[in-house]
């Protein structure tokens, strides 16, 4: 076994494919590639988190939660490095991704899927997968119940697939918890680790809007996309919505 064998380098350094003989494709290419990477990863980390959750086991899904969110950081980070391509750079192999768009990746559909946010272009596989199961949301919520506090099966046992709905009543629950963390720790530090993702997911999206505002400007995206003004819809959205909103409350 060697360093390049197990880490199938010859593979992973083959694919990548320029189609242009432009030097800034190179980069545009391993910058996505990277981040479908850590998408993978960031998957199986909330799949394994989803387990703990859903078996009790708040304290052990912490690790999985906060890797996540320093994933989602590297994620961003990664924007600065795709930023010091003009816009002149990009025009010139643009015309080579065709109807290609950052849009189309189902792992990213897949983790917001995961988180809860759900309902809005066209699913890939596994996005259908995890839609027809709780989301991290619901897991955390049906974690509030098994503590004591009282959820409705609107809550409890909704449609999973369709677009989750804030509750008072899971605000109510939350602010409960915030109120007296000493009793529910274990909650409370459940709810910041989930803010601490929303938070970091609020921050890619907002970085992601300046990056392709600064290279395409107000053009259309690939495939038709809108680009900007849609990315701009985008940045108010939470997956964990009752953890916001609460703050209010106390």
């Amino acid at each position: 076994m060697t360093y390049g064998r197990y880490l199938a380098l010859d593979d992973i350094l083959s694919a990548q494919h320029p189609i242009s003989d432009k030097h800034d494709e190179l980069l545009f290419i391993v910058i996505h590639q990277t981040k479908e990477l850590w998408l993978k990863q960031a998957i199986a980390e909330l799949l394994l988190a989803k387990a703990l959750i859903g078996e009790g086991r708040l304290i052990e899904a912490y690790k999985s939660l906060a890797r996540v969110s320093r994933i989602q950081s590297v994620m961003t980070l990664s924007w600065e490095i795709l930023a010091t391509m003009t816009p002149s750079d990009y025009s010139e192999f643009r015309s080579v991704l065709g109807s290609s768009s950052g849009f189309q990746s189902d792992q990213f559909r897949a983790v917001e899927t995961l988180l809860g946010l759900r309902g809005g272009g066209e699913p890939g596989p596994l996005t259908l997968e995890f839609a027809a199961m709780p989301s991290l949301w619901d897991d955390a919520n049906a974690a509030l119940a098994r503590a004591g506090f009282g959820l409705s099966d609107a809550v409890l046992k909704r449609d999973w697939p369709q677009p989750y709905e804030p509750s008072a009543e899971v605000e109510d629950a939350w602010a409960e918890v915030y109120r007296d963390t000493e009793k529910y720790w274990d909650l409370y530090q459940l709810a910041e680790k989930l803010v601490d993702i929303d938070d970091a997911l609020a921050t890619w999206r907002h970085k992601h809007v300046l990056t392709v505002s600064r290279i395409i400007g107000g053009k259309r995206g690939t495939g038709g996309t809108a680009g900007v003004p849609y990315l701009q819809t985008t940045l108010s959205k939470r997956a964990f919505p009752e953890l916001w909103t609460l703050r209010t409350q106390l």
